[in-house]
């Protein structure tokens, strides 16, 4: 068994060197060796329209009806979403939706279930 650190960003075991960093295959994160997975503290704190801290692999409540960019249709209000996975930027929500595909959600837009 090998001594490398988990993946500080998403927990993964499956790390590996090159060179000077740690690389995660799972998502893509890379950190130098020096850095620890407590280094890492400043952790994304995502929250919902009422203030809950969502995390990865929540599932969460569409609050609001949702218009898709680009398409007709519409993500309707009490839609549930499984499995959802949190990002960097105005989008903060990575997850797949039933019968539209993957998508990127706003917080302020979902409730946790």
């Amino acid at each position: 068994m090998s001594n490398l650190p988990k993946c500080p960003a998403c927990g993964s075991e499956f790390t590996y060197e090159d060179g000077d960093i740690y690389i995660c295959p799972e998502c893509a994160h890379e950190w130098p060796k020096g850095e620890t997975a407590e280094a890492g503290a400043d952790e994304l704190v995502v929250k919902d329209a009422n203030g809950n801290v969502l995390q990865d692999g929540d599932s969460i409540t569409v609050i609001k009806d949702l218009k898709v960019k680009g398409s007709s249709s519409v993500v309707k209000v009490g839609t549930k979403v499984k499995n959802i996975r949190l990002v960097e930027g105005d989008h903060n929500i990575d997850c797949k939706i039933d019968g539209i595909g993957a998508m990127k959600l706003k917080s302020e837009f979902v409730k946790k279930s």
